[in-house]
């Protein structure tokens, strides 16, 4: 054999010898197991698939920031999921690490798990790039790694969301239908949005005017910013109803107990509210609901870790899983509270309280996620 194909020999087997390192999952055809829970976010969606081993399995949570009530709430449901009894025996150890808003800090931790051999590690990524190196570490370990909330942009692993567009059409939906019931076809909507510049926020608010628009109605819509905060949107909504006097509906992307507050102070009738998933909120929903406060609550629940962790394991397993999961959204209405299953008078107006998702099996307590606490697991 001559040099040349001595050397084309070699570099074909380095070449296959560095494909096998980082290979990373494996795309194939869907379906995949539990549809309804781990839906394709649309039909392009690819699925990937990694080797199943047996477990049970060694799952980090990696945090970054924690400085939010909701972030406190996530790390705590992240722990009351991994007692809970339908993962609990597939769980060999679990850890959990808030690293900051520095992405090497977070970026190292990663790390750290994957040298460690943990199977799985979930993150809320501090920063949508600079995760390749990861990405490339966790193909050649074999570990699946899952961004859920603040996802990446990449299609390289698989991520967990909640889709914001359908949220707003759906709020949107719900107010129209209600409306239409009182024989309305028009008439003045107040919408309290998020904060500017979020992609959160535009896209909950294309998805509520998308509805509006083609619904033939002549709607009028009044738009303040509330920044997701009680006391900002219980202001701004208060400023409104006293220069615009009346509303036939509200739509409001956070801070709704603040928004139905300033209704009862101002005297303003209880109207259709469309809102996220405070326990306040859903507490006056319950209490004022016969007076005309029909609503909807629906929110980016801290629960997302949960389905992040289920699917990590489901990925484990060797199922098909598709590349980005599309979380069924987490509704309440008002016909359909019950104290103690989907609010609870006992706990704080600020507890975010969707954290059932009937589709998936995963229903958390409060008490439960309330009993833990937000400090790292090492």
């Amino acid at each position: 054999m001559n040099i040349t194909a001595k050397l084309t020999m070699a570099i074909a087997a380095l070449a296959a010898t560095s494909a096998a390192a980082f290979a990373g999952p494996e795309v194939v055809e869907g379906p995949g197991p539990e549809p309804e829970c781990f839906a394709p976010w649309d039909e392009s969606t690819k699925y990937l698939q990694w080797p199943a081993r047996e477990g049970p399995y060694r799952i980090a949570v990696v945090n970054g920031f924690v400085g939010n009530t909701w972030r406190i709430q996530m790390i705590q449901t992240a722990k009351a999921f991994a007692q809970d009894p339908s993962v609990a025996d597939k769980i060999s150890e679990f850890k959990v690490v808030s690293t900051g808003t520095d992405a090497p800090a977070q970026l190292g931790a990663i790390e750290d798990f994957i040298n460690q051999g943990f199977d799985a590690i979930v993150t809320i990524a501090v920063s949508p790039d600079g995760f390749d190196r990861v990405i490339r570490l966790a193909d050649r370990e074999d570990v699946v790694l899952v961004p859920f909330d603040n996802v990446l942009d990449t299609d390289k692993v698989m991520q967990v969301n909640e889709d914001q567009l359908e949220m707003g059409r759906t709020w949107a939906r719900f107010v129209l239908k209600e409306l239409e019931a009182q024989g309305k076809t028009s008439g003045k909507i107040l919408e309290v949005r998020g904060l500017p510049g979020n992609s959160v926020d535009r896209d909950r608010s294309v998805g509520i005017h998308e509805v509006l628009d083609a619904s033939g109605g002549d709607w009028e819509v009044v738009q303040v910013v509330g920044n997701w905060d009680d006391g900002t949107a219980q202001k701004v909504t208060a400023d409104a109803i006293a220069v615009h006097e009346r509303f036939d509906a509200i739509i409001t992307q956070g801070g709704s107990t603040g928004v139905v507050q300033a209704m009862i102070d101002a005297g303003h009738p209880f109207v259709p509210v469309a809102g996220e998933s405070e326990n306040g909120f859903r507490k006056l929903i319950a209490e004022h609901a016969d007076e005309g406060l029909k609503s909807i609550s629906i929110g980016q629940s801290p629960g997302l870790v949960a389905i992040a962790m289920k699917a990590a394991i489901s990925a484990l397993e060797g199922n098909p899983m598709p590349q980005l999961i599309s979380v069924p959204l987490p509704v309440a209405t008002y016909d359909e509270l019950e104290d103690g299953v989907n609010y609870w008078s006992d706990l704080p107006d600020n507890f975010f309280t969707v954290n059932e998702f009937p589709p998936c099996g995963v229903n958390i307590s409060g008490p439960a996620i309330m009993a833990q606490t937000e400090e790292d697991v090492k």
